[in-house]
């Protein structure tokens, strides 16, 4: 273990390192980092966590609900006493819907005021990790929840403005109240601000780094949205109706000021374009990558992504899309990708993460030359606990190849079949019915040959489809099956298991521990994994030429085991449009998969598949299973 003391330019000169409670004593100039110590290359935990300054103010924000007076954005922020007036500090912050309301984390803490208002507890371990190596921590309640004025607006201008203001605000350009209404300043910030947090709060982090802001340095979007048309909608297949309305009323519960949103709801629900699946202007306003009021050419701050491969709530394409389009625009990135579902990597690879995410923080807010740039962008994790790494993503070796469908239910490379295959719609067909091996009239299977070498799929894969219906309105749902008997991360609790062990990040107070709930990965030997999932809208009766976009994925196939495709009508994952028993035609002349594959795929053998290798799917090996058997943590 090596120790080295880092005085930065400006700051106090420290001889020796700095005790828990020990203070400096010469001032700072302003935008310079604190002092701290560096053991193996990493801050050490030198400031007293218990003696921390916990303040809270209300950050001015415009008028965000249209009833004429300014909001007031509740910022909760615990930072090291012993700095104060002496050096200025970096900011850690976590902007959530959710602190009064469902709570963060695996645990569901939710944050916790004394009698006076006073914060006694913070959700989640970075106050009880960061702060006492020289960070600020910062819990924003976003606009419309909690302890903030407004009204909640499913990641629209309100959502993004209002922690927007906040960064403002840390960067010397906004104002803010204390609880008697007097100005304060943030005097104590330098002005590096990371963003960090899971599902809405790091599709938060995306939306304010697609305003550009000034001051924001680094965003650690985990699980998170980066187009909400792209987490409600898919090719114009609706999640479900009027999502956009209820999950605003849902988070908004639990806040502490009581306000009127009927309007705002009401005008989501008039201009959501439920109806017609469209990309409207609703939508536009919520799209951070090429939308109307943000987008990912304005993004200043570095990004480090991490997404489960198996979320089926927010699904891989808000991760994979973020990643080219900030890749074309030469935006700093790192990305981690779990073979989980909507899982924190706290809750999956703890120690790792919280290693990985010290590096990364102290190199983005503290200029801590700790080497993390020169590692490989990307790890994935292609297997349980089978982790690859590369410089880029999709892997360079993967190449696109193309599978012809056939009549027979085969599908290979090279000869077309110029036959047509056709099915009849049923909204009563499960997923699990879908991909077992068998006769169905509710839907097309088709099937490669055994595959006689590992082969990794690394990225989009499509399929090309001409479909022809007599609906008036139509939808396909196509699904990616990997066919084969090996154990894999279940989709039970999304392939999490909370432990009753417990371990500890940080220090604690009488009202704020650091300690949580071990969690292991669920892994069960099951005979089969859908791969990718994807739907299309078909607006009017007649032919379809259509591309439909499954998941982003990376995985390895293993040597033994089939692929499959698996075309229907309505089925589990979005609003069913036509509920009558349609007959659907494929013409397979021109219908074909397209597979981002790096691997030999030109040696398939027979395959040998048959109905009994599919008849007893357990729990775990599909989310409706898990939704009917299987209780989610």
């Amino acid at each position: 273990m090596k120790s080295r003391i880092l005085a930065f330019a400006g700051s106090v000169a420290i001889a020796a390192p700095l005790a828990l409670g020990a203070a400096t004593t010469a001032s700072a100039v302003p935008n310079d980092n604190p002092p701290v110590t560096l053991v193996d290359d990493v801050t050490a935990p030198i400031y007293d966590y218990a003696g921390a300054i916990r303040e809270t103010v209300w950050v001015a924000a415009p008028d965000l609900d249209g009833d004429g007076v300014d909001e007031r954005i509740a910022t909760d922020i615990i930072r090291p006493r012993e700095l104060d007036g002496i050096a200025r500090v970096p900011i850690i912050m976590d902007a959530s819907p959710y602190y009064l309301s469902s709570g963060r984390g695996n645990e569901a803490e939710r944050k916790v005021y004394d009698a006076d208002g006073n914060l006694v507890k913070f959700p989640l371990y970075y106050d009880n990790y960061f702060v006492p190596r020289g960070y600020a921590y910062v819990a924003v309640d976003m606009a419309g929840t909690a302890r903030s004025t407004g009204c909640t607006d499913e990641g629209g201008l309100s959502d993004i403005e209002s922690v927007k203001a906040v960064v403002e605000w840390l960067d010397g350009t906004g104002v803010a109240y204390d609880a008697s209404g007097a100005v304060v300043d943030a005097e104590w910030s330098n002005g590096k601000t990371g963003m960090i947090g899971k599902s809405y709060d790091g599709t938060l982090a995306n939306g304010v780094a697609a305003t550009g802001v000034d001051g924001l340095k680094t965003i650690v979007p985990i699980s998170a949205i980066s187009s909400w048309y792209d987490y409600n909608r898919w090719q114009g297949a609706v999640k479900s109706f009027n999502y956009p309305s209820s999950l605003s009323r849902s988070v908004a519960s639990g806040r502490t000021i009581a306000t009127d949103c009927s309007a705002r709801l009401n005008w989501m629900n008039a201009n959501d374009g439920d109806e017609t699946g469209a990309y409207t202007d609703f939508w536009a306003e919520r799209d951070y990558r090429a939308g109307s009021q943000y987008d990912v050419s304005k993004v200043k701050a570095s990004v480090f992504i991490v997404h489960g491969l198996q979320d089926t709530n927010v699904k891989t394409m808000n991760a994979s899309k973020w990643w080219e389009d900030l890749g074309e625009q030469g935006v700093d990135r790192k990305m981690w990708l779990t073979r989980l579902g909507h899982v924190d990597p706290f809750d999956s690879e703890r120690a790792l993460w919280v290693e990985t995410l010290h590096r990364w923080f102290d190199h983005e807010l503290m200029d801590i030359d700790n080497g993390i740039d020169r590692e490989p962008a990307v790890s994935v994790e292609t297997a349980p606990n089978q982790w690859e790494q590369s410089k880029t993503w999709p892997i360079s070796s993967a190449r696109t190849q193309t599978l012809n469908l056939h009549a027979d239910g085969t599908m290979m490379l090279g000869k077309r079949d110029r036959s047509t295959a056709s099915y009849v719609n049923s909204t009563s067909l499960s997923e699990a019915n879908a991909i077992r091996i068998g006769v169905n009239a509710n839907r097309l299977q088709f099937l490669t040959g055994t595959i006689e070498h590992d082969v990794r799929i690394s990225g989009t894969s499509t399929i090309d489809l001409d479909v022809t219906h007599t609906a008036p309105v139509g939808q396909v749902s196509v699904m990616l099956v990997d066919y084969g008997e090996m154990d894999r991360i279940s989709t039970t609790g999304d392939g999490a298991q909370t432990l009753s062990t417990e371990s500890c990040w940080g220090p604690v107070t009488a009202t704020d521990d650091a300690c949580y709930l071990d969690v292991a990965k669920r892994i069960s030997s099951t005979q089969l994994q859908v791969v990718a999932r994807g739907w299309a809208r078909l607006d009017g009766a007649g032919t379809h030429t259509v591309t439909v976009e499954l998941a982003a994925n990376d995985i390895v196939v293993p040597a033994g085991h089939q692929l499959g495709i698996v075309i229907s009508g309505s089925r589990n994952g979005v609003v069913a449009v036509d509920n009558a028993a349609t007959t659907y035609t494929v013409d397979l002349s021109g219908s074909k998969l397209n597979l981002p594959i790096s691997g030999p795929m030109a040696g398939f053998g027979p395959g040998h598949l048959t109905e009994k290798d599919t008849e007893n799917l357990i729990p775990g090996t599909l989310p409706n299973l898990d939704e009917t058997v299987w209780p989610r943590n």
